[in-house]
């Protein structure tokens, strides 16, 4: 809760102490309201900020709705009006080539192997994908996976004919809407903070999203029946703003850097815990089905789910066939490195 209302006193204009110079205001904006995964890393992040700058930098944090939605946040960090966001599917109109995150079935069984990859500074940091966001004035510090996406219906989503005529709400992404069209879905975008009036009012039957977003949304109240398939996880980039960031000093933006970094391990041991403890609190009061994909019912949406990645390479932006071949390559180095832990 202070992190909360240290946006309201600093915008009140607090003063300080006589000859002491006011600490430096640095604004996140999330996608999500506060309690999920983006507030509890921003919530580290700015607790390292602080510490390594002696208390010089102050973050205040701005939950979903705070500022707007998820298109008003995305604005914001790309105008410098915040300084740090995460852009997750919606993101895609601005960078086509975020898409890559969201293909199905190119990842590892093991999340902590995708952690590392996504995090592989071959993928974050090179020219074609920062390139990319920095196009859009953006430049990712780090790709933070929130959990794995779960299937959550009004009935079982065993096998691709399930999801015949399935009217499924999901992120703003051309190329995820085709995934689960593949499958048969009916896939069309509906936003953040209007998925569970979307659930109620029955313009849709479904959505694909980490647990904790089904706990947040009360998705549960109106889709009962979930589905782990381990198709992707739910990958969130977390963002400076490209002008804010070229005006930091070199210090700053090694900090930066070497925060992301230090963060990859405890942000997806954070998510793991945050994930099981929401499922624990829905089982114990709600009357859900979770079924897990065994192999061979993974590969019968397998085999419909590649053919995305030649529409990636065509839709996702100049540099999309460069960034699918760098997360591949981190894939097979994070799994030989990390795998069978």
């Amino acid at each position: 809760m202070r992190r909360l209302l240290m946006a309201i006193v600093a915008a009140a204009g607090v003063g300080v102490g006589c000859g002491e110079d006011p600490p430096e205001q640095w604004r996140i904006a999330l996608e999500e309201k506060a309690g999920g995964v983006q507030y509890e890393y921003a919530t580290r992040f700015a607790e390292e900020v602080e510490e390594r700058t002696d208390g010089a930098v102050e973050v205040s944090i701005y939950p979903y709705g705070a500022i707007g939605d998820t298109e008003a946040v995305h604005q914001q960090v790309r105008r410098n009006a915040v300084h740090f966001a995460f852009g997750s599917g919606d993101l895609a109109g601005a960078v086509p080539e975020s898409q890559v995150f969201g293909l199905h079935f190119i990842y590892s069984d093991d999340a902590y192997v995708n952690a590392r990859a996504l995090n592989d500074p071959e993928l974050l940091q090179s020219k074609a994908l920062q390139g990319a966001y920095q196009d859009a004035r953006l430049r990712p510090l780090a790709l933070v996976p929130a959990g794995w996406q779960v299937w959550a219906a009004q009935g079982p989503l065993d096998e691709p004919a399930d999801f015949r005529d399935l009217r499924l709400g999901v992120a703003d992404s051309p190329v995820l809407r085709e995934s689960y069209r593949a499958y048969g879905a009916r896939a069309e975008h509906v936003e953040y903070g209007e998925l569970h009036q979307a659930l109620v009012e029955g313009r849709v039957d479904a959505t694909a999203q980490p647990i904790y977003i089904h706990e947040a949304l009360g998705v549960y109240e109106h889709a009962r029946y979930w589905t782990l398939p381990r198709a992707a996880p739910h990958v969130s980039a977390f963002l400076v703003s490209e002008i804010f960031y070229q005006r930091l000093p070199r210090g700053r933006r090694e900090m930066l850097r070497e925060i992301g970094e230090d963060l990859v391990d405890w942000a997806h041991d954070m998510q793991q815990a945050l994930n099981d403890e929401r499922l624990e609190q829905i089982q114990q009061s709600e009357d859900i089905a979770l079924e897990e994909l065994d192999a061979a019912q993974r590969e019968a949406f397998a085999d419909p789910a590649r053919p995305l990645r030649a529409v990636y390479t065509a839709r996702g932006g100049p540099d999309a066939e460069r960034i699918l071949a760098r997360l591949l390559d981190a894939l097979e180095r994070a799994e030989d490195e990390h795998g069978g832990g």
